[in-house]
């Protein structure tokens, strides 16, 4: 009886994480673009999710490859929002040494 009180619990718990990600999808298809001011910080993101298929927290290489190719993926997903913003105050845009200078602080600051 315990087993299957406890298995009812998690699957109501399963569902308002799944309704409230939902609620979050939808929040971010109307927004067109987050700035990378207000990303969260993708390394502590990336820690946060680092877990196996049953929910336990990774340790050791298993989580810094997990890290490693999370933040990775991040900083990808950061470049084009970066490469919108590479302008300068006449809004034309950047090149050469400035534009790889604004997105290497753009990056990291996405990074986190």
């Amino acid at each position: 009886m315990k087993k299957l009180l406890s298995l009812v619990a998690s699957a109501a718990a399963l569902g308002a994480c799944l309704s409230f990600g939902a609620a979050q999808a939808q929040d971010k298809a109307a927004t067109p673009a987050m700035p990378a001011a207000t990303a969260p910080a993708a390394g502590a993101n990336c820690e946060a999710k680092a877990v196996d298929k049953n929910g336990k927290a990774l340790a050791g290489a298993a989580k810094a490859s997990f890290v490693k190719k999370c933040e990775k993926d991040a900083k990808a997903a950061a470049a084009p929002a970066c490469a919108a913003k590479a302008v300068d105050k006449n809004g034309k845009a950047l090149a050469g040494a400035a534009k790889n200078s604004f997105m290497k602080k753009c990056e990291a600051d996405a990074k986190g």
